[in-house]
């Protein structure tokens, strides 16, 4: 359905305390998106949305349901929420919450956001008064429901962001639960980068009689990126790397993208040696290094994140001048997402891919999906040093969420301690152990004493 435009967020009817917030925050002119969605959200229609990220989507569902629970406020049932967010990750309920007391900012209502890797406890207090917006990863809203520390049954409007990669991340038996226990007339909104045909299944069964608004084509990638495909073997895209990090021009900040979340804790230890400053982002981290490394990600302190796929989408980073893939992804689609990192509200960008010869079908996928050839390159070959792609010394606490640098210092010590006890000492400290026993012979009794 081809949305009618409008040109300033004033024609759209919202409440005066929502059009203050976009006044202190500079926004004058809704975005295509939002233009097509708020009217229809506003009138309690189902929506099925479609964008791609850095679009604006967020605004599109959070304005028009801000303006409902403005209009008809009303005290909150205890456990109870007005409005349910669903997300796929922890990163991007963080971040939807944030836009929701944003642009809510000045008035009474109550929002809240609970997601895993973190305890249980401050979220139950947060959630016994009731809140006006919840945002939520599935898992953990299951948890509280199973606790009975949350309930769903006064929800008045659900909103499933990221669609297709909850789908991906495989929720869509979590979903269902938790889409049986909402009521049945309620709003149901679905915002998504794309919709494949399992999704659109999906929202068929779950929204009643949807506006669909779709602003962009599906899979079309953002128009001020910059695309480039290097050809490189594998042994040599670690050198590569470096190279194109150390002499990349107007660099402010860099997203790699790695297949793994072992491959990626590998390359910050790689970039690292080299002199760069990187982090890793994956959902191997406590929820205290992730967050410590994408907040140094977005104020510059820390301008190379290397992360999987858990932050191509719905992560908001301004001025991210480069996405690298150095590894390809083995979804066309997942392209699209990670390299909408970057040319965001308008600014330009250069997405970078590293292809070896096993991905040279997944990059003919991808130019099939996008509908052009990427302009490519191909790379001299050449290896690091050993000493900057040795394993990285064990114990540094990161797969444990222990401190880093611990255990290896305590190795240390104890090390020390051993080559400084002199010779006669070791030999003493084996004198004066305890021997051990014999084991008896199995069914030989000791001798009775007379």
């Amino acid at each position: 359905m081809k949305a009618e435009m409008k040109t300033n967020f004033s024609d759209l009817g919202l409440h005066p305390t929502l059009l203050q917030s976009l006044d202190r925050h500079g926004l004058t002119t809704p975005t295509p998106i939002q233009a097509g969605a708020i009217p229809h959200v506003m009138d309690g229609r189902d929506l099925l949305g479609i964008a791609q990220t850095g679009t604006g989507k967020t605004a599109a569902f959070a304005l028009p349901l801000l303006h409902r629970l403005l209009k008809q406020p009303r005290r909150v049932s205890y456990k109870h929420c007005r409005v349910l967010v669903l997300s796929p990750t922890r990163e991007l309920a963080s971040q939807i919450m944030t836009t929701f007391r944003n642009l809510a900012q000045g008035s009474a209502l109550k929002i809240a956001c609970v997601f895993g890797g973190v305890p249980m406890g401050a979220q139950r207090q947060t959630l016994a008064a009731g809140v006006d917006v919840l945002v939520a990863t599935p898992g953990r809203l299951l948890d509280h429901m199973a606790q009975g520390t949350a309930s769903l049954g006064e929800v008045e409007a659900v909103v499933l962001d990221e669609a297709d990669q909850m789908l991906d991340m495989g929720f869509i038996q979590p979903l269902k639960k938790i889409v049986a226990a909402l009521p049945k007339q309620r709003q149901g909104l679905f915002f998504s980068a794309t919709m494949p045909p399992a999704i659109r299944a999906l929202a068929e069964t779950l929204l009643t009689d949807p506006v669909e608004v779709a602003v962009t084509p599906v899979a079309k990638t953002a128009d001020k990126v910059e695309q480039r495909v290097i050809h490189v073997a594998q042994p040599h895209k670690r050198l590569l790397l470096v190279e194109t990090l150390r002499d990349a021009e107007n660099m402010d900040r860099a997203l790699v993208f790695a297949r793994t979340k072992h491959g990626a804790d590998k390359l910050v230890t790689i970039l690292t040696r080299a002199g760069l400053h990187a982090a890793a982002l994956h959902g191997n981290k406590t929820q205290a290094q992730r967050t410590r490394a994408l907040a140094g990600f977005k104020d510059g302190s820390i301008p190379i994140l290397v992360a999987t796929d858990i932050a191509a989408r719905g992560i908001h980073v301004d001025n991210v001048s480069h996405v690298i893939n150095y590894d390809m992804p083995n979804i066309a689609e997942s392209y699209v997402h990670r390299i909408g990192r970057t040319a965001r509200a308008g600014s330009s960008g250069i997405a970078i891919s590293f292809v070896d010869d096993s991905e040279k079908p997944y990059l003919k996928q991808i130019e099939r999906l996008i509908g052009h050839s990427i302009f490519a390159t191909s790379h001299r070959g050449g290896e690091l040093p050993a000493a900057m792609t040795a394993p990285a010394p064990r114990g540094n606490g990161e797969s444990r969420g222990e401190p880093e640098g611990k255990p290896a210092a305590r190795t240390e010590r104890q090390e020390g301690i051993r080559k400084a006890a002199p010779a006669q000492e070791q030999g003493a400290e084996q004198a004066h152990r305890p021997r051990r026993r014999r084991r008896r012979p199995q069914g030989q009794r000791p001798a009775r004493a007379a």
